[in-house]
């Protein structure tokens, strides 16, 4: 992520757990991020910036998408999870430290601009965004995907019983710890609008969210443990409110969902 996010970013991707969290997001969200990416004609040979690229799954797709004449450039803060596609990328992908926040865009000529789960916990999130479409060549796509968690704010729809109750509240618990670090929680709709603020055109949009998985039941148990400590502090948990929300999770009790994710694309002129 960027060091222009609000203080201390709550999923620190320096945290054990956060490699348990994106290969759970990846299984979740790979396959349409993918299925997006190639509607937009992907090619041997394209330039692709990945932002804020966390984990190694997207950019390691890319590079095998646009081949030994193509190159892709992951760029985060903390770039250590990615270190290991960029090793196996034959040259193809570049993997540096940048905050995409506060600095200029790290190229120009992009065919492709890509961020998932980025901007919504960027301060300077429309600053951000408007660097991206910057940085893209004529006829070029900015695919910006962020979730959207005020526009459906449950992890269980059917809160039919106290485990599922207790999990409602601690998302909304974690859903106000997110806010107190600067997360845009109605983020995800409006990227349609600032896609065409920044000049795009073709501009469209999408959501999905699954309402239950075995993944979703992992990356709900790794982000327990990951933000448990600020849980407690805050007073927003008990010790025995997330114990036994943890036991319903592991003991798959639960049919757990994920905020919305919307995707949102648009071309360069």
């Amino acid at each position: 992520m960027t060091d222009s996010e609000a203080p201390g970013y709550l999923l620190d991707n320096a945290r054990p757990e956060a490699g348990v969290r994106f290969d759970a997001l990846g299984s979740l969200f790979d396959p349409g991020t993918f299925r997006r990416i190639e509607a937009l004609g992907i090619a041997p040979g394209w330039r692709c910036w990945e932002v804020g690229a966390g984990g190694a799954t997207v950019p390691a797709w890319l590079a095998e998408r646009v081949g030994p004449r193509g190159r892709v450039l992951a760029t985060d803060l903390d770039t250590s999870w990615a270190a290991a596609a960029a090793a196996a990328g034959g040259g193809v992908l570049e993997v540096r430290r940048h905050d995409v926040g506060r600095e200029e865009p790290p190229g120009e000529g992009f065919d492709l601009v890509h961020a998932r789960l980025v901007l919504v916990h960027v301060a300077g999130r429309e600053r951000a965004l408007r660097s991206m479409a910057a940085a893209l060549k004529p006829g070029g796509w900015l695919l910006l995907e962020d979730a959207d968690p005020a526009a459906q704010p449950l992890v269980c729809l059917d809160g039919h019983g106290p485990e599922q109750e207790l999990a409602n509240r601690l998302k909304a618990a974690f859903r106000t710890l997110l806010t107190a670090r600067g997360a845009d929680l109605a983020f995800g709709r409006k990227l349609p609008r600032l896609l065409r603020e920044a000049g795009l055109a073709e501009v469209a949009a999408e959501a999905y969210f699954p309402v239950t998985s075995p993944a979703c039941a992992v990356l709900e148990a790794a982000t327990v443990r990951h933000v448990r400590a600020e849980l407690l502090a805050a007073g927003l948990a008990t010790e025995d409110e997330i114990d036994r929300h943890l036991a319903a999770v592991e003991a798959g009790r639960l049919d757990l969902s994920t905020s919305p994710m919307i995707s949102a694309w648009g071309r360069r002129p």
